[in-house]
């Protein structure tokens, strides 16, 4: 991709075909310290008070910057990347991560150490890359202090507070509101998919950990999914159009939402899974499409519940994992009280937090 000009235009070339870029749209983003506010990026004036018959007088192109007179009299000097980067519709830094897809080979976790400065130099940058590409991350040696996790997710971005508050425990109690709170087994599930919108990231810290069984699982829901789709099409295709209702209630809230088993982007790429089938309502339709849905619905459960897609470790005092909830199905296997204690503290962040930090370090570290 790259700029090209021709007389007073300015083409953007993407490799198979060039188009004009628009003056007015070259004009809403001079840079010069009259028209923008270098720390925040924010515009200093309107654009919708300007007139929309800008034509540039001037234009060539210098090493990186591509300079402009237009003829309302401004001048400006703008990166060429900036507009190559614009132009593509992409978050270059995040879109430029490969999603390495996984199963039972996954092979040997990468562990990283926390550090109290971790969170601003390249640690924090390639723990993040690991996060995108694999949907989890396994850090080691974190402080075992109550509501720690907190600290941690916001100095990555900010806390996701929801009914349970800004983090909830994970721990054997009488009369729990979730199944999550007691030692019984839990099979591969999304979190809240019944929240509008879902948290995009889980953590989950551990504080004590005396007990043999209950070992964290894992399994990649795009991996699960692209197998569905390559094997059994007409199941895949049910589970991407029909919407179900998620619903949970507490003593002093009931949150429902109406969403499919696969999400798709508007590209028809895939974009969220979602399964927690203690927790959905298959919605009233004809009998012919239930059995299909029903069908398509036991075996995508039947493939998340395999060993051939599933890894399982045990997390320890100080260890906390942060898992995509878009992309991951977490759960664990059961423990016995008697035992010992297992307790955990989790929380949730959005992807704003994460790209955020993601695109902040990218700049302070200089990163190309």
């Amino acid at each position: 991709m790259k700029i090209e000009l021709r007389e007073n235009k300015i083409l953007f070339d993407n490799g198979t075909s060039s188009k004009e870029i628009h003056p007015f749209w070259l004009r809403e983003r001079v840079n010069n310290d009259e028209y923008l506010d270098k720390n925040t990026q924010q515009r200093k004036f309107d654009p919708t008070s300007l007139q929309t018959n800008v034509s540039i007088k001037q234009a060539k192109i210098n090493n990186d910057l591509l300079e402009i007179v237009f003829n309302d009299g401004v001048n400006s000097k703008l990166e060429i990347e900036k507009i190559i980067e614009e132009f593509s519709r992409n978050d270059s830094l995040i879109k430029s991560i490969k999603r390495e897809k996984w199963d039972s080979k996954f092979g040997k976790i990468d562990k990283f150490n926390y550090a109290e400065d971790m969170f601003e130099n390249k640690e924090m940058y390639d723990m993040l890359i690991k996060f995108y590409k694999y949907g989890f991350v396994l850090i080691k040696n974190v402080p075992t202090k109550k509501n720690f996790i907190v600290n941690f997710a916001n100095s990555i971005g900010s806390v996701r507070r929801t009914n349970f508050g800004e983090y909830f425990d994970v721990k054997s109690v009488p009369n729990p509101n979730d199944l999550a709170y007691t030692s019984l087994p839990l099979a591969p599930h999304t979190d809240n998919p019944y929240r509008n919108p879902v948290p995009c990231i889980q953590l989950l810290h551990c504080i004590t950990n005396e007990v043999s069984g209950g070992l964290s699982t894992l399994v990649d829901g795009f991996t699960v999914t692209e197998d569905l789709k390559k094997e059994f099409k007409e199941y895949y295709d049910i589970l991407t159009k029909i919407k179900v209702k998620f619903k949970f209630i507490d003593k002093d809230v009931v949150l429902e939402n109406w969403s499919e088993l696969i999400q798709l982007d508007e590209n028809h790429e895939l974009k969220q899974v979602k399964f927690s089938p203690r927790l959905d309502f298959v919605p009233i339709l004809d009998k012919e499409e239930l059995d299909l849905y029903y069908n398509a619905r036991n075996k995508i459960s039947e493939m998340y519940n395999s060993d051939k897609y599933r890894i399982e470790f045990k997390l320890m005092p100080g260890d906390l994992m942060m898992m995509d909830n878009y992309r991951l199905l977490h759960g664990r296997t059961s423990f016995d009280t008697n035992e010992g204690n297992r307790y955990l503290q989790g929380c949730y962040i959005d992807y704003d937090s994460t790209e955020g930090k993601l695109r902040h370090l990218k700049r302070k570290l200089k990163f190309k």
